[in-house]
Order: structure tokens, then sequence, then C-alpha cells
């Protein structure tokens, strides 16, 4: 492009006026260019409360803010093609001096570009900024967002005005005049207000276009989804079909009726603002209807439409609608991921013996590597590119019940999310630091900075990655090869010790990153780890991001007990970095500069908003790690390892992870039950009840006793209360669905005066499952009304107590699948409540279950065939007595068993297991050899003594009183 630079002599000025350069700064909206193509329903902001009498702005041509207030206002109300002609008429009349405008270029550009999106047209919109930049001469803008459009169309290949405007401005032959014309056309046919004067607007122009990837759609459809969304027949559309056939019709027709101007992306916009509310049904309606208005081409209405239904249990008649579902989000995913995803060699093959062509392909690679945070000792020979996220966010993902060939859908999920996170985070924040400013402006009258190596007008300039970003891991590994030796040589250690580089002989810097440090469940699970660091191994930082619990949550529901405070009591330091939230680029320079070796992500892709996005993809530390908290693939190229063990992630199952993996030996999942005092370990024999039907205590009274607290367990008509089986599952409903569901019914059937104890989770899903109930029943044997036997509890807020109603309220928990209990399901194994799973599943989240039974010594809980054979076992289990009891004796005398501990409980021996495993990846790293699935093996066979408890606590506490000492000793 550079090469090839295009003058063209001024034939116009815009209403009398030429843009400012400063206006025309527009590097700072690239990163908006890419954010708006990722559809995350959680990071959209509510419209304002619309007024239907809302009169159009009074114009002034040559007012920019009149303009921009028009076309906001058209914005809001979804006529996003007539509202870009206004906001673009603001970009252009922005004044060159700040101080006198009453508005920024980025408030109307911002918008601008987001129409563009929202009409599924973004390339086009690209172009049109491009164009414009040729036409007023300034030829580096125009050649900026030329670039951009052929990255995000494979070079043109799915878009004709990119390609159209890319030889117009390479060729040379054409005079100025010529240029001018041809490329005023070009802006012309992709300039949406003038389409929709011509051609009609939306479904209502019944005009054929060409969307920006390249589709042709009759009536305006402008979506990859839509063709995604269709039967390979092309005439039954799946979403209309879920319309037609959804029990909640009538409602879907009222809400049609009421709102029947609002556009797809206003209706959309709508079900965010009830989705932020939790109010899930009338969430799912908006987002239907979005869907369905946009002729299904708005496909993450569609998908998120499908999530709500999946968390409502609005599955259809028997079942129907939710089969539907999964098909949308098998389409859905499978198109977006052959549209969007692109798999890149990082080094061709040479066809000839030029070393200096060898050269220049591995220093490519080399250069795509550290722009994508790839280790340069992991063995990838391609890197993998997604224009923009999946409709269908990865924590949707996980409890949906795809076939073994589909679940690689999973890992598209991830991978769109991984590839985009760094992105949208520079967006986020620098949409944070605008929001910042305005404020400030309008309190001070002045600007907002923030540093990023320099004083930087947030306003006028997009957050550009420092050129040191992403961190190199070869030169990170450069360093710490040579402190390593250093290190070695100031302990005088022997030739034969100091004979290899590849031993560390430092303790190595763990780090540990979430916003999770409060009261969540990874917390509640893995707290307890941090008393057990051996710190001859390892040195532990936490660098949390999130706020603590408020006092008062503290001391009421948790009954003083502080999880985080705990860990800052243990840890060797803990950085509360709080004010880093949403700036992952300071965050990254705060953890590099520590000299992090390793690594830890504990978010995974949950609580967005408030997770260190795009903080991993900056390469803070040379080796990257997942664990605990989200069960499946990061899809990060950036992330090395992921905790697992053979059970879980055999390896013919490495195909499903972009990570290594590093098994653990007995369960890789951490669980501080037998270390937290407030949790009280299952007795065999129940305390006996004071009286029949007297009120519900905790610890007290058997599951048939306390029938799920409910005063007529096996219905009102029925003359007998005595409950022979009580089985649970606390799961949210999301983790339900309708195969499970009817598995559960038949065991009912086949389990005479057994009950199922739910949590109702959320409330508003029990009528749907009840319904469901009556209708999958009517066909069994047992023609009863089977939901007399179903009984719901409410949420216990304290955890402790949450466990402990496991106990008391359940005899044996049927896990659900394809999404085990995780928390829940420990919960349950700790109160000696076996759980019958499911083991005929490939992904993580499903395999839970089955390696815990395993290492408890439980396998006959697992069903290998199935289904079927999950019945079966559940049948068993509450019809044979005694089986039933030995599997109940031999769960409890796993969490009784003391000096030495059962491997499964032993919260130390864990600990031992993790830090050898890092170990031997850092000296693999040191070594300078290829990234490699590490298997742990045990040091011993016996488990942990309490003695060994007390010392390796008194040596953690003689490790951080020595280090405050020298802290304070170098303050003096």
């Amino acid at each position: 492009m550079t090469n090839n630079k295009m003058t063209i002599k001024r034939k116009k000025r815009h209403n009398g006026k030429t843009t400012s350069a400063s206006t025309m700064m527009l590097l700072q909206l690239m990163l908006i260019i890419i954010s708006i193509c990722l559809p995350s329903f959680t990071t959209i902001s509510p419209l304002r409360a619309i007024n239907a009498e809302e009169q159009p702005i009074d114009i002034t041509n040559n007012n920019g803010h009149s303009n921009l207030l028009e076309g906001q206002r058209l914005f809001q109300l979804g006529n996003y093609k007539e509202a870009t002609k206004f906001l673009w008429r603001a970009v252009l009349l922005h004044p060159s001096s700040s101080s006198s405008s009453a508005y920024t270029v980025n408030e109307a550009f911002a918008p601008f570009l987001q129409c563009y999106m929202h009409l599924d047209k973004l390339v086009d919109g690209m172009i049109f900024v491009a164009a414009e930049s040729y036409l007023r001469g300034q030829d580096d803008m125009g050649d900026l967002y030329l670039q951009q459009a052929l990255k995000h169309t494979d070079n043109g290949r799915q878009n004709s005005a990119v390609v159209r405007l890319k030889e117009i401005v390479s060729n040379n032959d054409n005079d100025g005049l010529m240029k001018f014309k041809l490329i005023q056309e070009v802006r012309d046919s992709v300039d949406v207000a003038r389409v929709s004067t011509t051609n009609g607007d939306g479904a209502a122009g019944g005009s054929a276009e060409t969307t920006s990837s390249g589709i042709s759609m009759q009536n305006g459809s402008s979506s990859t989804a839509n063709a995604a969304l269709k039967y390979d027949n092309g005439h039954d559309d799946i979403i209309s079909s879920q319309y037609n056939n959804n029990e909640n019709t009538n409602n879907y027709s009222l809400i049609a009726q009421k709102y029947q101007n609002y556009t797809p992306e206003q209706l959309y916009n709508m079900g965010t603002q009830y989705f932020n509310t939790h109010q899930k049904n009338y969430a799912e309606q908006f987002f239907q209807l979005s869907c369905i208005k946009s002729n299904t081409t708005l496909a993450i209405a569609c998908t998120t439409a499908v999530y709500l239904r999946s968390n409502l249990c609005l599955w259809g008649v028997n079942g129907t609608d939710f089969e539907r579902d999964m098909e949308v989000v098998r389409r859905v995913t499978r198109v977006e991921g052959e549209r969007y995803r692109s798999v890149r060699q990082l080094r061709r093959t040479s066809t000839n013996n030029d070393d200096d062509d060898d050269d220049s392909e591995e220093e490519a690679a080399m250069m795509i590597r550290k722009k994508m945070g790839i280790s340069n000792l992991k063995a990838e020979n391609d890197y993998i590119l997604w224009n923009r996220a999946t409709s269908v966010h990865p924590h949707m993902m996980l409890g949906y019940p795809l076939s073994n060939d589909d679940v690689v859908l999973k890992r598209y999920s991830s991978e769109s999310l991984a590839s985009l996170d760094e992105l949208r985070a520079r967006v986020e924040r620098r949409t944070l630091l605008e929001s910042q400013q305005q404020q400030q402006q309008q309190q001070q009258q002045q600007q907002q900075q923030y540093n990023y190596g320099g004083a930087v007008d947030e306003r006028r300039s997009i957050l550009e990655l420092p050129d040191d970003l992403p961190y190199s891991v070869m030169e990170m590994r450069d360093k710490f090869v040579k402190k390593n030796e250093v290190y070695k040589s100031s302990k005088n250690l022997s030739k034969l010790e100091s004979s290899s580089q590849s031993s560390s002989f430092a303790p190595i810097k763990v780090g540990f990153v979430a916003c999770g440090f409060n009261s969540k469940a990874v917390l509640y699970l893995s707290h307890d780890m941090f008393r057990f660091f051996d710190p001859d191994i390892v040195e532990i930082h936490i660098f949390s991001t999130g706020q603590p619990d408020p006092p008062r949550f503290i001391e009421d529901t948790m009954r003083g007990v502080d999880w985080r405070q705990r860990v800052m009591d243990t840890v060797d330091y803990f950085h509360d970095l709080r004010e880093y939230k949403g700036d992952h680029i300071g965050l990254a320079r705060y953890i590099h500069d520590l000299e992090i070796q390793i690594l830890i992500e504990w978010d995974g892709y949950a609580r967005q908003g408030d997770r260190a996005g795009g903080l991993m993809a900056l390469r803070p530390a040379p080796i990257q790690i997942l664990h605990q908290e989200f069960l499946m693939t990061s899809g990060a190229q950036y992330i090395d390892y992921i905790v697992t063990d053979k059970n879980v992630s055999p390896l013919e199952l490495e195909g499903l992870y972009t990570e290594k993996f590093l098994w653990l030996p007995n369960h890789f999942f951490m669980k501080g039950h037998a270390m937290q005092k407030e949790l009280h370990p299952p007795r065999v024999e129940y305390l006996p009840k004071v009286e029949k039907g007297s009120k519900f205590e905790l610890g007290v009274g058997s599951p048939q006793e306390n029938a799920c607290l409910s005063s007529n367990p096996l219905g009102r008509d029925s003359n007998d209360d005595q409950v022979s089986f009580v089985y649970c599952n606390f799961n949210k409903f999301l983790k339900h669905n309708p195969e499970t569901v009817r598995s559960w019914i038949r065991i009912l059937q086949q389990v005479p005066k057994s009950i199922l104890c739910l949590l109702e989770n959320p409330v508003e899903g029990i009528p749907n499952l009840r319904k469901f109930v009556t209708e999958a029943s009517s066909s069994g044997d047992d023609t009863s009304d089977l939901n007399d036997r179903i009984h719901f509890l409410p949420w216990e807020k304290n955890p402790f107590d949450h466990q402990r109603r496991s106990y008391s309220l359940c005899n044996a928990m049927l896990d659900s699948y394809p999404y085990n209990g995780h928390t829940t399901a420990q919960d349950a194994l700790y109160a000696g409540v076996p759980i019958i799973t499911r083991s005929d599943g490939n992904e993580m989240s499903s395999r839970v279950s089955t390696s815990a039974n395993v290492v408890l010594g439980l396998e006959e809980m697992n069903a290998y065939g199935g289904v079927n054979e999950y019945e079966t076992i559940a049948i068993r289990l509450g019809t044979d007595k005694d089986w039933f009891a030995s599997i109940r004796t031999k769960l409890i005398e796993t969490c009784l068993q003391k000096n030495p501990m059962h491997p499964y409980w032993d919260a130390l021996r864990y600990v031992n297991n993790f830090q050898n495993g890092l170990k031997a990846i850092w000296n693999n790293f040191l070594a300078g050899n290829e990234i490699q699935h590490v298997e742990v093996k045990e040091e011993r066979e016996q488990g942990t003594l309490e003695t060994e408890i007390v010392a390796r606590e008194e040596k953690r506490k003689k490790a951080r009183d020595e280090r405050e000492r020298m802290t304070s000793k170098d303050e003096l």
C-alpha cells in the first residue's frame, strides 16, 4: 500500500469546511471495530427508555452537535441505516479545537461503526471510512482502514467492495479525477443510508444484497448465522418452529404485538435489560422475538434465548423444543467456525535448499509466536485465528449435551474468545477511561490521562499495545537461566549439583490470578491448599483483582468465616490489585516485573466483566496454566498446561484441548473439606429425631425421615408417608436436560416410594420442569403423577449448612450429564452420599465424578455404558439395602480416615503432587525442552499424617516470619 500512495486533488469541501486532522485521528476506533464483532450479552449496555412520541431533532446541517443528537436518537430507536448519515456528519463537523466542542469525535464515530455492526456490515463500515479518507486526502488513514478490512475478509475474498477499493488504490494508470470518481462509487455502494433510501429498509425493502461475508440474501437478511439456522433442505426454519411450538407462544404474541415497531436490535437490548435484572422469563421472550424478527440473522439473540430456555427448563412438549435448540447450537457454531475460524501455518515447508529462506521463515514464525503469545517451546505447527467470537459463550456450552462427534464445537467457542480476549480487553479499558473522562470533564472541565509509557490523550488515540507486549517467552527463559546460574554460584553448590542448568534451585515464583478471592466456590474448595505449599520449592503470589466480601456478609451469612483473609494469612504475598480491574496491560506489567515464573489462571471465562480479561494473552509469565475454575479447554494457545488427571483427560482426548496436560495422581480437583473445621464429617449412624414430625435440624434424622422437608413426600392422596429412598441433585437447572430427567422419572417408577430432592435454581423453572415430568411420565407403567414425589429445596446461603444438608436429606446423588456436579458433588461425597454418574462422555466437565469414584474405590457407581447403565445402578442402589449400606459405609470411611488420610481428601498430599508437577514443568522449561504432557508420580504411597500437617504449617510460618524480619531490616 505504501508504494502506491494516491494523491487526489480536493474537489470539494463538506459544507464549506475541511475535516481537521485531529478529528480524523480515528485510530482509537480500530479496537471498537474488533470489539463490536464480539457477541457477548454480558457486555452490552442497556438502551435508555425509548419514548415512541419523541420527535426528530431539528437539524442544522452545519451544526455537528445537532446531527449527533439526531444520530443518537435514531440509533436508540434501532434505525441504524438512517442514523449513519447524521453520525457521519457529526464526525466531519467536529471542530479542530476540542475546547470549543460540545462533544468528542468518538461520541459520533463509535455509534457510527456500531450501526454497521448491528447491520452485520462491519467491513462495509471500514471501507466507507477508508474511501472517505482517500477522498479527503488522508491516505494514511485510508490505508489503515483498508488493511483492516482486508484482514477481516481473508484478503478481500469475502467482500467485493474491499477488492474493488484495493484495485483502485493500487492502480496508478488512472488519473486523479478518475480515481476520485471510482472511489466515490465504492463509498456509495457501502453507504447504508444511501442503500436504504434506494432499496428500502431491512426486510421491507424486498431486495437482495450482498453482506460483508459475501453471502447473498433476500429481504435484507444479512448474517451467516441465517444459513446456520436452516435445515439442509432450506425449507424448515428451526427458530420459527421453536417459536410456533413453545408453550409461551401466547406471551410471545402479546409482547410481539406490544413491541411490533421495535427492531431486532431493540428487542435484543430489552432482553439484555431483563437478563441483567435476573428476570429470565421476560429476557428469554425478548431474545427469542429478536431472533425471529431478524429472520434468525441475529444469532446471538437466538443462542441467548436457547441458554435461557435451558436455565428455565423450557423444553417444549416432551422435550421436542430442546432438541431443536441443540440443533441451533450445533449449526450456528459449526457455520461460524467455517466462516470465522482460520488455521495458518507458523512456518511453511521450504521448497528449496536456500538457508536464507529458511532463516526468514523461522524469523517470521518467531514473530507470530510472540504476537500470539505462543511459547517457542510449544510444538505448534499452526496458529488459530478467529475474526469474531462464536454466538455461544463457552460457559453456555458446558451444559449442552452434544454428541462426542460434535463436542469439538465446545473447543471452538473457547478458541474464539481466547483469540479475541486481549483485543476486547483493550476496548473495555478505553471505554472505561472515556466514561471516567467524561465525568471528570463535567466536573473539572479537564482531560483525564492514563499512562502507558507516556501521557496519552485517551479521547483521541487508541490504547495501542506497547512494542514489548506480549512478552517474549524466550527472552524470559534466557533471563531465568542466567538467574538460576547466579543463584547456584551464590550457594556454592557442588559441581555435581550444578552440572545442569535444567534444575531450579531457588523457590519457583508461582502466581494465582483471579477476581474470585472471596466467597466463591473455587475458594471454598481450594483455599486450604495455600496452607501447605513448601516454601523451599515455591513462593506463592496471589493477584486478586476482585472485591472482598462486605463485612456484614462475612459476619451474618458466613458467620465470621473469611476465606480471603485465610489466604492472606498463609500465602507469601497477597497483592490486592482492585485498581487494575480492566487494566490488563498494567496488570501484565505488574506481574512480569515481579518475575513470576508460573502464572495460574483461576477465572476461566466465568465472571465476564470482572475477570482479568486479556491478561494471559500478554504473556506476563513464561509458563501459564489453567486450573480448577473452568473445566474445559481455554482454547488459548498462550495457555501451556491444564491441570487434570488421566481419568478425566486421557491421552486419546488431547484433540479437544489446546493445552498440554498436567496429570495429577488421584483426583485433579482440589477440595479442602477434611481440613475445614466448619464442615462436619459424616457418621454411619444417623442421629435420631426427637419425635416424628419435629422441626428439621441439620445432622439429625435420616433422609427418609426428613423427606426433603416435605409434609407429604409421596403425595397428598397417599396414605403412606414412609419414604423408601431419597435421590437428590442439587445442581442448577442449566445442568438438567430432557434425557437426564427422563432417566430420573424411570428410576422413580422402578423404586417404589422413592422421592427426588432438587434445588430450586431458578425458582422460575420449577413449573416448566413439573410440566415436562407430567408429559414424560404419562407413557410409563406408573401412571400416577410423579410430581408428587419430586420436591424442591430453597438455596442455602451459608455454604457449610448447604453441605450438611446433603447428609440429612440425600441417600444418593443422581449426577447431571454432561455437566457434572462439581462443588455440589464434593459436598455430597463428604456427606457420605454416593454419586451415580454417567461415564460415557468425552468432555472434562462430564468426567469429574467418574474420576472421583475411581479414587474413592467406588467405580461401580460409574455408568460407562451410558444412560441405561446409569438407571440400572441407581435402581439397584435404591432397592438393594445391603449393597447401598456397603457403598455408603465405604465412602464414609474415606472421609473419616486419618493417620494416614485417604488420598481423595488429603489436601497436603494434593499440594505436594501439584508443586512437584510445577517443578517438573519449570525444570523442563529451563532445559529448553519442548512442552509436553507431564504426569506426576507420587513420591510415596502413604497418605499424610497429622504430624506432617502441623510440621508443614510451622515451616510456612517460620518462612513468613523470617521474610518479614528481613523486610523490616531492609526498611531500617
